[in-house]
Formats: structure tokens, sequence, C-alpha cells
């Protein structure tokens, strides 16, 4: 119960907040573009960034999780895939298994994972909490967009297909901030103490505003079609990939070890809001992730506050 009541029920009431103030339309219509906005281009990068800069790459750079973890996520992909297949009995194209694939894999490791390892583990939980979230991008956004770009994009080849997925992950904030970190920690630069207080500040900013934008983004949501699809993204997404992670990452980390313990927790997120975006960008199964989104974060306070009870967070 400490763990709920110390790490989870803030968290969850933070998403809650940011909830009904979408649903009572208190900040006005353009509030969660902004925002979104606000988190993706300046908190969170500048959070990462700064404690990046800070940390010693070797304590980041982790192979063994990396692997792990990766595994983990590329294992839930694919039944993610197969899901679909089994959905529509068979039926379902290229671009429609991926998105499915992306809704059971990827979870919300940048607006809320952070904030989570944060509240449970401190400062410590930051660094391997990164990592995952570098793992997660490739895998969705280089692996997942490419298999969609080549159904949609038919004829643009598969080399093209795959440089402009990476292209699009290269470009992201969080992975480029990431890189930008890990190169100032590498050459040894010290960050100007005005520019680290700036970055601080800003990056303050992250975990609160990362749980608001969730609700935010929660409040103007519906399930109405699609939850056929929805269901088996979150029954893969919520169960078979941290009990995938469990097996897979105690292969190469010590589960009782801050990284594994992260890595754990980071496996039992619900789907990202990217799911959406995704199938809203390409308009293929937009239903169906828009259900994955609303059901996996719904039925994320029992597992999130179940996994916080089994690593004895407090």
């Amino acid at each position: 119960m400490q763990a709920i009541l110390n790490v989870a029920a803030p968290i969850f009431a933070v998403i809650l907040a940011g909830y009904l103030a979408g649903r009572f339309r208190l900040l006005g219509a353009e509030a969660t573009t902004a925002l979104n906005r606000f988190v993706s281009l300046f908190a969170l990068p500048l959070l990462f960034f700064g404690t990046l800069a800070r940390t010693p790459v070797a304590t980041v750079l982790n192979p063994a999780l990396l692997g792990g973890f990766g595994l983990a996520v590329l294992a839930t992909f694919g039944l993610g895939m197969l899901s679909t297949r089994v959905a529509s009995r068979g039926g379902g194209g290229l671009a429609a298994m991926s998105l499915q694939g992306i809704a059971a894999s990827w979870g919300n490791v940048g607006y809320m994972g952070v904030p989570l390892c944060l509240a449970a583990f401190g400062d410590a939980g930051l660094p391997p909490a990164m990592l995952t979230v570098i793992v997660t991008a490739v895998v969705a956004m280089v692996l997942g967009v490419m298999m969609i770009e080549l159904e949609v994009a038919a004829g643009h080849g598969p080399f093209k297909t795959f440089l402009r997925a990476a292209w699009n992950v290269a470009r992201n904030p969080l992975p480029l901030s990431i890189a930008l970190g890990l190169a100032v920690s590498a050459i040894g630069l010290e960050v100007p103490v005005p520019a680290a207080k700036f970055v601080d500040l800003l990056g303050a900013a992250a975990a609160p505003c990362a749980l608001f934008a969730i609700g935010l983004f929660l409040a103007d949501k519906s399930i109405r079609h699609g939850l056929l699809e929805a269901g088996l993204a979150t029954l893969i997404k919520l169960l078979l990939q941290p009990l995938l992670a469990a097996v897979l990452l105690s292969l190469f980390v010590d589960l009782h070890s801050v990284p594994g313990k992260v890595a754990l927790l980071m496996a039992a997120l619900p789907t990202a809001a990217n799911a959406f975006v995704l199938a809203k960008q390409f308009d293929i199964s937009i239903e169906q992730n828009t259900a994955a989104v609303l059901l996996s974060t719904i039925a994320s306070v029992f597992t999130v506050s179940a996994v916080l009870v089994w690593l004895r967070v407090t």
C-alpha cells in the first residue's frame, strides 16, 4: 500500500487533474496542443540533456539492459502484429498490423515513465529510463513506421523508406537531446552555471506537465469501436511485456538493481499516445489505436501499482 500511496497515487492524480481540466474545458481548446509542444520540445528534452550531460556515458549505455529490454519490445511488437491477424480472422494489411504492433509494444516511456521513475527511484532512475526511451524509439519509430510506409508508400523501395523512418527518429527532440547529452558527457564539457540553471528550471517542469498533458489528451477521446484489437493490444502491453521483460532481463541484468527495476516498470506502462498520432497521420486503424491508448491507460492504474508493490518500491 505504501508504494501505491507514495508513488502511483500522485502520478495518476496528476493525470486525473489533466483529464478533468480537459473534460470541463478549463484551459481552452488549444491547451492539449500547446502543453504537448512545451513538453516534447522544451521540458523533456532539457531534462534529458541536463541529466545526461552530468552522467558518465558508461552509466547510461548499458549493453545488457539495452539487449534485454530491446528483446522484450521486439517480441511484443511481433505479438501485436499477429494479434491483428487473429482479430480480423486473417485479414489486415501490413500497415494495420504494424500499428497494432506499435500499440502493443510502445509504452508511454517519456510522458509517464520518466516521471514515474523519478518518483520511484530518484535521479538514479533517470539514466536507465532514458535508455528505454532510446530502445522504444528505435523499435517503434524506425521498424514500425518503416513497415507502415512499405505499404502506404509502396514503390519507394525499402532502403528509402528506412532512411525516411530513421530521419524521423533522428530529428525527434527526445532522441536528439539524449544524443547531445551523451556527447557533452563523453567529451567532458562542463555546462556553464547560468545555462545549467536554465536547463534545470525548464527540466523540472517536465514531470508534472507531461502527466497533466496525458490527462488532457485523454479527455476528448472515447471508446466506441475497435475494442477487440484494443483489448488484445492492452493485454499484450500490460501483461505480456512485463512478464517477457522479467524473463529476458534476468538473463542480462540483476532485476534487484535500479536499472533492472526501471526496465520492469517501463515494460508495465500503457500504450503511448504516439500510437494514436501515427494512426491519425496515416489514417489507418484510428479507432483501434485510440481505444488501445484509453483502455491501457485506465488499466495501468492497477498494473503499474501492482508492479510497484512487486518491486517493493516505497
